[in-house]
């Protein structure tokens, strides 16, 4: 697991050299912008396709997304509850709780998944983001943002926005096709297999692409003492006992807490400055997150590996 994690880090490594080196003068924005746009309406809705299309949608299937829905919602509860300790800002409190809600399961989850434990990992990296944190993120993830910002959410802005995710339409055929005993072409499942070699590498580089650090950013780190407890230790702790619970044993058990103790999601960025949260605070949990997932995670592994 060690190994994997240096090698996954290496890559993103190689998106914060860009960052800073800008190679052809390139600003750094801009090719994150592209290659997450490639990714997101292109590659990643093909690797859904080709996942989901094969997958075993049994009983597995509820219980991974009865646990992604659990390590939202704790999240959430819990992140509420310390703001409302606190006196900070709301625009500090939406976007601590934001950070500490929703995990980065796909951008840097299946990677992590996949290198871990084979291509059937994949699956759970899938279902447990579009079955349980993705619904959540533009319906509860949106209200939130806008309660503590300054901008309006409307049922009809929400609505649209999920309808609008690639992604999700490729889960909806993909699932279809898969329930409906469809086989998958082999020239389709050739295609669809040279689109998703793209995905993990390109993920991983625009994931570092994305990470900043500033001096103002040293102001912020007391603020995300909460954050980092959240989402590094104590929902995955309570997504094990959770999946326990339920039924999910093994490698699917430590499969669905991996994902449960990924760092901030990249995306939330977007809505902290849509909704006018404090988006230096939300890119400090990012950054600060994903460095310490590179020790946290195999720590889960070897724990739930024993």
């Amino acid at each position: 697991m060690l190994e994997i994690i240096v090698q996954m880090g290496g890559l993103i490594l190689c998106g914060v050299g860009w960052r800073h080196l800008r190679p052809a003068g390139l600003e750094p924005v801009v090719t994150r912008k592209v290659l997450t746009s490639v990714v997101y309406y292109l590659l990643l809705p093909a690797l859904v396709v080709s996942v989901l299309w094969r997958a075993d949608m049994g009983s597995k299937t509820l219980l991974i997304a009865l646990c992604g829905l659990f390590a939202v919602i704790a999240g959430l509860l819990l992140s509420l509850v310390l703001c409302r300790l606190c006196s900070a800002r709301p625009a500090v409190n939406g976007a601590v709780i934001l950070a500490a809600t929703f995990p980065n399961v796909t951008y840097l989850g299946l990677p992590v998944l996949e290198a871990t434990f084979g291509p059937w990992a994949r699956s759970v990296a899938i279902q447990f983001d579009l079955f349980a944190c993705t619904p959540l993120l533009f319906t509860v993830g949106v209200l939130v943002a806008a309660r503590y910002g300054t901008a309006q959410a409307g049922a009809a802005h929400m609505v649209r926005e999920l309808i609008r995710i690639p992604a999700l339409w490729a889960a909806i055929v993909a699932v279809t096709l898969n329930l409906a005993g469809v086989p998958i072409p082999s020239l389709l499942g050739g295609f669809l297999g040279l689109l998703e070699r793209g995905v993990v590498p390109l993920m991983l580089f625009s994931l570092g692409l994305s990470l900043t650090w500033n001096r103002d950013q040293w102001r912020t780190l007391p603020t995300l003492i909460p954050v980092i407890v959240l989402r590094l230790l104590v929902v995955p702790a309570g997504v094990t006992l959770f999946a326990s619970a339920v039924g999910l044993s093994g490698d699917w058990r430590t499969a669905v807490v991996m994902e449960a103790a990924m760092p901030s999601m990249v995306l939330g960025i977007v809505f902290c400055d849509h909704y006018n949260l404090d988006v230096t605070l939300y890119a400090t949990a990012v950054s600060v997150t994903t460095a310490l997932s590179l020790v946290s995670l195999p720590m889960w592994f070897a724990w739930l590996a024993v």
